[in-house]
């Protein structure tokens, strides 16, 4: 098989007006097909149920996006059987035949990007730019594991010679297993999550986040039209404490793939580690479990630069991300020109209905909203407020962007995951004391750094405790095949999604010797 050399797909900034014009028509599409009814996908086939998923626009909540049929227990066992049964014949087909289906799904994906752009913009909230960039992460992650997986054909592993015998090692898929997405990058992460242990000859039983449901329905539309035998991938939206849960917990689960909140995250590990009647195997449990990022600013870094990263890495998507910066860590000589250059950037900055593309959108549902407001009222008891920490007019679930100064290093604001558009600004007398802040919170997943001072930089390479680290620039963007995704301590299991290693994970390797 002959594949050209990967290459991220190109992000669209929309500052042309032909980009412009296909953007606002795919908006004007997708807004006509709102209250479109998706049924779940089982063994190749579309399976509705009699309860519903209904998705509402986080922008004007009056608005139904689209509905999905409800998964519950039957269907869940449902998917299951039908990705067991179709692992029999996956599990043999060649390698490249394999990833030529993950290339096919990436080619439809392509040609409907902006339309699945405009469905993220309605169903969470995203803006042009962020939706572009997410569909082009979903694109990267097919491309970049149906190529990934080839290395890994039989046979692939080499080992030692030893006289008189006949030695191979090789690969082989671990099974059937499920994979738990959550609702901030609902298109990318989901995609990736089922397309790794997909490539390498594993099926999956795939259960979305209740708030976007609708995009995981047009991704397996379009795992549908590339292809995909019947079971190899299943969609059962559904309640995570009953489809989540029954998946989890049962004895023909292989593996978990999660991403998602701490608190679920260490609840699935603990229940994966439970053997249940009929279990013939150790479950594999994949978590990223988010963080509390901080970007460090000395006082030798070019302020203007660091002031542009904090506010794309703080409130890009609302700062719905874990990798977003919650913590703003600077030095005694930073402290005042930063902080004067944030808060002025900050004050810029426009909030209101996503289609409309501003720089921020709205939050993601009415219980984020809620999560992030009692946040702030914390924070008002814990540090200083000096920008936003209020709700705006509108239907939609608008914050303003805020920051808090002054803030205790121990404060929940600087140590609890808010998800939202809540900046802590914590001063330090120096940058030693800067990675001792930094590094003192139960999460490690990304961290960055503005320094012009080569022993800084370099020190931080050796002792800030995060699996992603960004000098001179944002912390959020991670892109595919360039900088593998994933954290250290409480932020996950560091399986470094779009990296070279991660396939692994869904394999285990089978030894042969044969004495002459």
């Amino acid at each position: 098989m002959t594949v050209e050399p990967f290459r991220n797909q190109p992000i669209e900034t929309f500052t042309g007006e032909e980009a412009r014009r296909e953007m606002r028509e795919a908006l004007r599409r997708v807004r006509a097909e709102f209250g479109r009814h998706w049924p779940l996908y089982i063994g190749g086939a579309w399976v509705d149920t009699g309860e519903r998923i209904v998705s509402l626009n986080p922008s004007a909540p009056s608005e139904v996006v689209g509905t999905v049929a409800k998964a519950g227990k039957a269907e869940a066992e449902a998917a299951l059987e039908a990705a067991w049964k179709a692992y029999r014949t996956w599990k043999d087909w060649p390698q490249e035949d394999r990833s030529r289906l993950l290339l096919k799904a990436a080619a439809i994906m392509k040609r409907r990007r902006r339309e699945l752009e405009a469905t993220l913009v309605y169903e969470i909230g995203k803006n042009w730019v962020e939706a572009s960039a997410e569909v082009a992460e979903a694109i990267d992650f097919l491309e970049y594991y149906a190529r990934q997986a080839l290395k890994y054909k039989y046979p692939s592993v080499e080992v030692v010679p030893y006289p008189g015998e006949d030695n191979e090692s090789f690969y082989l898929p671990l099974g059937a297993g499920v994979v738990i997405a959550p609702w901030n990058f609902p298109i990318a992460i989901f995609t990736g999550m089922i397309a790794g242990p997909v490539a390498v000859g594993n099926t999956v039983v795939a259960k979305p986040a209740e708030d976007t449901p609708v995009i995981a329905a047009k991704v397996f539309e379009i795992f549908h039209e590339a292809g995909f035998p019947p079971g190899v991938v299943n969609l059962v939206p559904g309640e995570g404490q009953e489809v989540g849960a029954y998946l989890v917990e049962h004895p023909r689960t292989r593996f978990i793939n999660f991403t998602g909140s701490l608190e679920v995250g260490l609840w699935i590990n603990q229940a994966a580690s439970r053997l249940a009647p009929g279990q013939r195997w150790i479950k594999r449990v994949f978590l990223e479990l988010g963080g509390k990022d901080a970007i460090i600013v000395d006082e030798t870094a070019d302020f203007d630069l660091a002031a542009e990263g904090i506010l794309v890495s703080a409130y890009g998507f609302q700062g719905q991300k874990c990798s977003a910066a919650s913590r703003l860590i600077l030095t005694e000589g930073a402290y005042e020109p930063v902080l004067e250059r944030v808060l002025e950037r900050a004050r810029r900055l426009t909030v209101g209905p996503a289609e409309e593309n501003p720089d921020l959108g709205p939050v993601a549902s009415q219980a984020q909203e809620a999560k992030i407001l009692s946040y702030i009222e914390i924070g008002k008891g814990e540090g200083r407020l000096v920008l936003g920490g209020e709700r705006l007019e509108g239907e939609g679930y608008f914050i303003a962007p805020t920051v808090f100064t002054e803030v205790p290093p121990t404060a929940r604001i600087a140590q609890e995951e808010i998800f939202g558009p809540v900046l802590s600004v914590i001063r330090v007398k120096d940058f030693g004391e800067a990675l001792e802040v930094a590094n003192g919170t139960v999460y490690g997943l990304t961290g960055g750094v503005y320094s012009r001072k080569r022993e800084h930089l370099e020190r931080a390479r050796r002792e800030f405790h995060v699996g992603n680290l960004y000098f001179n620039r944002k912390i959020t963007g991670a892109l595919v095949g360039v900088q593998p995704f994933g954290g250290f301590n409480l932020s996950g299991t560091d399986t470094k999604a779009g990296g070279p290693d991660y396939l692994l994970h869904f394999l285990e390797m089978k030894t042969v010797a044969e004495r002459f």
